[in-house]
This record gives structure tokens, C-alpha cells and sequence, in this order.
């Protein structure tokens, strides 16, 4: 078994939005680009209590959460963020493990982004190559108005 790591960056999507509205600079954004293991049992993003601080993301709420090793733990979720990697961007919520030593990328992020991990080439790659294709299924018919 081997890791696939990939460079994201991470947004504070409180500050985004800001600057959409003119109210801080786009330089203002409280940023950073980390190297990130792609973790595909992970459903989220999960950060450490460092990273939180960097980006100044405030708590929503806590969750429990089971570890690799089995273990459960209570930790806060954070949020919003956006999540970019190369030209694809994806907004989600992340738990805060306070002293992990790696980010991990797991599948929210990763569906939303349209990306995947290529097993062959041990990296990341976009699902659908260099187009990204996001796919509905409609639980019932759809309804228009008009």
C-alpha cells in the first residue's frame, strides 16, 4: 500500500465571498497551498489545529469521528472552504484533528473537484482528463416552470 499526495490550496471561504463583494482585497484572502494526502476512506477534508489558525476558520459545530486505527474522537468542524486544486475548485466543510501532521483530501472534496486517484501512475488526476463533468441523477422527474 502506498500514499498519493497532491498540492491543494485551501481558502478561508468567509474571506472569498468577502472580497466578491468589494468589502477586502483578493490579497487578503487567508490562504495556503499544502501538500495533502489523498485519502479516499476519508469523506472530508481533514486539517490540523495549525492550519485552522493560518486560515482563521471559526468552529461550526463538533463531530465524532473514527480513526484509522479504530479509535473515535470529537473534533470540530470547520468552515467554509474552498479547496483548489490546479484549475478545479471545490467548497466544503473540514474536520479539525488538532494534532495531525497531514492534511488529508478525502471524497467530497475529490467529487467536486472531479478528480481521482490514478492507481497506474500513484497521482491525482481529473476523472474525465482536462474537462470536468459533473453527473445529476434525478430521483424524480424534473420539474420546469413556465
Amino acid at each position: 500500500m502506498y500514499e498519493v499526495h497532491t498540492e491543494i490550496t485551501l481558502k478561508n471561504g468567509v474571506d472569498v465571498g468577502k472580497a466578491k463583494e468589494g468589502l477586502i482585497k483578493k490579497t487578503e484572502i487567508r490562504q495556503e497551498t499544502v501538500l495533502a494526502v489523498v485519502d479516499t476512506g476519508a469523506w472530508t477534508l481533514v486539517i490540523n489545529e495549525e492550519t485552522r489558525v493560518k486560515l482563521g476558520l471559526e468552529p461550526l459545530g463538533t463531530d465524532t469521528v473514527n480513526l484509522a486505527d479504530g479509535a473515535s474522537s470529537p473534533c470540530a468542524v470547520v468552515g467554509p472552504l474552498e479547496v483548489w486544486w490546479k484549475d478545479r475548485r471545490a467548497t466544503c466543510d473540514a474536520l479539525v484533528l488538532p494534532h495531525a501532521n497531514e492534511i488529508l483530501l478525502g471524497a467530497i472534496p475529490l467529487e467536486g473537484m472531479d478528480i481521482i486517484v490514478d492507481p497506474r501512475a500513484g497521482e491525482v488526476v481529473g476523472r474525465h482528463g482536462d474537462q470536468i463533468i459533473h453527473r445529476l441523477k434525478w430521483t424524480s422527474s424534473p420539474c420546469w416552470a413556465g
